[in-house]
């Protein structure tokens, strides 16, 4: 499953029909080091995307989208770049690992759940988006309901009967008006209108926060009931949680909370029914449709032809479960029918053992785009080191600014912790990027875990620091094997 990062709003306003395939380049350059030919051909396929809405239906939906398959050691940024792309076209976006599927018969899921799987953080995207336009008009009505409990509004008649109960004839039998009471009506409604507006003011500040008010919470639980199916709940097209409150109502209890908690809960109430789910899931799927992206990890674990034997005998299988998908099928999902036609697929794998040639003929067709990632060198961990907005050393650094410290790594120091993890790959398996984050912790073991009762609070990392916290471990050629 996608893993999101934090991203700004000016990150998403990017206009992306003004991007240029040399300018997403330059974004992706932003984030991921290297890798000038796997950026290049992601480019071109989002153009290509932008290219194909601007045709005419017809000739729209002729264009099928141009699948990658990225071929390179792992840890140097194959996933980060599918990530990134699909964050850059805010593009629904699942990295599946290829070998948890298997064919019928065998243990694993169905590889129709990435469809499915796609669809729901689909659905979410859109879900949040809506959130954010619903979002003041949800607190408004939140404050407004959190002071009807706090003032419950006042009758503004009041209906009277003689004094021995019984109803006068004709006209008088209704609600009847004492000479001055409109004037005293008037009178009340200023008054509690005058409370109502100075409570809003004491609700904005924060000041009734912590007073309790009791409120109307919807019941969780539902009954609970057993359902056996051979295909698994992923594969039946239900909505439980849309059938269940029709059958046994929507039950609500009684519930005393603080101000602040019912706040926070009325919003969320009032988000939900302001927000138009049919419409959401409508936009969700015409989104997976047009721009969903797939990055389809592991690729070559089911590369190759069977062997009558063992694991392997259900490669092939996967590779044909999968064809379907990735050449355009109909899914049936709970949200409704769903083509994969216009889904982007990108593939990677190391293919150590295998190669992209032994994947099934029909596979290879689907996938027509192939691009080599290299192995990141000393000058690339520098690089990763220093450059990325995000990158280790500036995550280290914001992390113990937490406990009053100040940490500073000299450009001599990031050059042996470079030098360190390219001998390192050299020498045990090769993992890329990811041997940095081993290093790191190592060299920062010691000020990470005596931090806070550090009293020096401002710290150098240079060259001959890094070396003394490594030595004892590079020294050991078995020990560095199993430590770094």
């Amino acid at each position: 499953m996608a893993i999101y990062l934090p991203q700004t709003v000016e990150e998403d306003l990017i206009a992306l029909d003004e991007l240029t395939p040399r300018e997403i380049v330059a974004e992706l350059d932003k984030h991921v080091v290297g890798q000038h030919d796997a950026k290049r051909a992601v480019a071109i396929a989002l153009r290509n995307r932008m290219r194909r809405q601007k045709l005419s239906p017809e000739m729209a939906e002729e264009v099928m989208p141009k699948n990658i398959i990225m071929i390179g050691p792992t840890g140097v940024g194959k996933t980060e770049i599918a990530r990134r792309l699909a964050k850059l076209a805010n593009s629904p976006f699942l990295k599946v690992e290829a070998s948890k599927f298997t064919e019928v018969g065998y243990v694993g899921r169905d590889v129709e759940s990435m469809i499915r799987d796609l669809i729901e953080i689909a659905i979410d995207m859109v879900r949040e988006e809506k959130l954010e336009d619903v979002a003041e008009k949800a607190e408004m009505n939140a404050e407004e309901r959190i002071l009807d409990l706090l003032l419950p509004p006042s009758p503004t008649a009041t209906t009277t009967t003689p004094s021995d109960g019984t109803a006068t004839s004709g006209e008088s039998a209704g609600p009847r008006t004492i000479p001055g009471e409109p004037t005293a009506i008037m009178a009340l409604t200023e008054s509690t209108s005058r409370t109502r507006e100075k409570l809003r003011q004491q609700l904005r500040e924060g000041k009734l926060d912590e007073r309790m008010v009791e409120l109307d919470v919807r019941e969780k639980n539902m009954p609970a009931f057993e359902i056996i199916s051979n295909q698994g709940i992923e594969d039946m097209d239900i909505n439980f949680k849309d059938m269940l409150p029709n059958i046994f109502g929507q039950r609500t209890k009684k519930r005393k909370m603080k101000v602040s908690e019912a706040f926070e809960y009325l919003i969320a109430e009032e988000e939900q029914r302001l927000i138009d789910m049919d419409q959401v899931t409508k936009t969700a799927l015409d989104r997976v449709e047009q721009s969903g992206i797939i990055f389809l990890d592991e690729i070559d674990k089911i590369a190759g032809r069977e062997s009558g034997h063992g694991p392997d005998v259900s490669r092939e299988g996967v590779q044909r479960d999968i064809l379907p998908i990735v050449e355009g099928t109909t899914i049936n999902t709970r949200y409704g029918m769903l083509r994969t036609d216009h889904i982007l697929f990108i593939a990677a794998g190391a293919f150590h053992v295998s190669k992209p040639s032994d994947l099934i003929p029909e596979l290879q067709g689907r996938f027509p785009i192939r691009v080599e990632l290299k192995s990141l060198t000393v000058e690339d961990f520098v690089k990763i080191l220093s450059e990325p907005k995000s990158s280790l050393t500036k995550q280290y650094v914001a992390l113990l600014d937490t406990e009053g410290l100040k940490l500073e790594f000299t450009p001599d120091a990031l050059e042996e912790i470079a030098i360190f993890a390219a001998k390192v790959n050299e020498t045990t398996e090769n993992i890329g990027a990811r041997r940095l984050h081993t290093i790191m912790e190592r060299v920062l073991d010691k000020i990470s875990f005596e931090a806070p009762e550090m009293k020096e609070k401002e710290i150098k990392i240079d060259r001959e620091y890094v070396g003394k916290m490594l030595a004892d471990i590079v020294k050991d050629q078995d020990l560095s094997r199993y430590i770094l």
